[in-house]
């Protein structure tokens, strides 16, 4: 395991741990007061452990090496932790603000100090996994994905402890159920986003952030560079961005093909990150190519078998 893998480990553990902490917390308070706010909050919260201990999981699987079967390693289970970690979220917000439909009909009382108390503790515990998670959001999908379901129910959290001071002197226990539709609202939202830009991945799609056409002039603005073919960029996991091409150099600087690799490779891991490429020098056959390869679905034959016709 790398460096900074075994640093997202410890940061992850942290994390599972004081929300491992909340949720008991906010299941056994959510019963107590009566309070469907406070319960939406913890199957919020129980999410987030399933997402926060899947991503550990699939920290623990990228260590693994490649293998013959398994050429790029398992980096891409960040991908898969994260679109799981996105489905069963929006599912799960679906629920919420069904339920939330159903109590706004029939209102009920809510012990509002009890329920005030422990979203008070929910919001402590979110905080502190969020400082631990925050320093590897940025770059590492995975742990934005976990790093976002802590900091959605921070926020719900803080619905609830405004909601519960506003029932406490008002009485006003319909609020119990326009904040659980809130708290249904906002985790629908970030699901939405985890599991666009995890699709995204999946589907091969070019990374976000990166420019198709700008990356294929950059290209073609090295020296003794004539034109380029059949680009591929694409995501592996979050640390690692891949990219293929065919390179036609010019005539006269056939010669120079080793150095013209290496400032093409130099380029795109300075200025866009891709570090893991695959670039044929002038490739007789793609001359006349396209940028984009066009693809078509073919018969799959087995190696060392052979046809015959009649």
């Amino acid at each position: 395991m790398t460096t900074i893998d075994a640093g997202i480990s410890g940061k992850l553990k942290i994390a599972i741990t004081l929300t491992a902490v909340t949720l008991i917390a906010e299941v056994i308070g959510g019963f107590w007061s009566n309070s469907l706010a406070l319960l939406s909050d913890a199957a919020h919260v129980f999410l987030d452990l399933f997402a926060l201990i899947l991503s550990l999981v699939a920290i623990k699987l990228a260590g693994l090496p490649p293998s013959d079967s398994h050429t790029f390693g398992y980096h891409r289970s960040e991908v898969f932790a994260s679109f799981i970690n996105g489905l069963t979220v929006f599912l799960m917000g679906a629920g919420i603000m069904y339920e939330a439909v159903i109590r706004f009909s029939h209102p009920e009382a809510v012990k509002s100090l009890l329920m005030l108390t422990i979203a008070a503790v929910g919001l402590v515990m979110n905080l502190l996994a969020a400082g631990a998670l925050h320093r590897h959001s940025h770059d590492d999908l995975n742990i934005k994905s976990a790093f976002l379901h802590v900091i959605g129910d921070a926020v719900a959290s803080v619905g609830v402890i405004i909601g519960g001071v506003i029932m406490y002197y008002t009485g006003w226990y319909l609020l119990d159920s326009l904040i659980s539709a809130a708290i249904g609202l906002l985790i629908l939202t970030g699901a939405g986003r985890i599991l666009r830009d995890s699709t995204h991945i999946l589907m091969e799609g070019v990374p976000r952030g990166i420019d198709f056409n700008t990356v294929a002039e950059a290209i073609r603005s090295v020296e003794g560079v004539k034109d380029l073919h059949y680009l591929n960029i694409w995501t592996v996991c979050s640390h690692i961005l891949a990219l293929s091409v065919h390179i036609d150099c010019r005539a006269e600087q056939e010669i120079n093909r080793a150095t013209i690799l290496h400032q093409i490779e130099h380029l795109l891991a300075e200025r866009y990150n891709i570090t893991h490429t695959t670039i044929q020098m002038e490739c007789a056959a793609c001359m006349n190519g396209t940028v984009i390869k066009e693809l078509s679905h073919q018969e799959r034959h087995s190696c060392g078998s052979s046809t015959s016709s009649a």
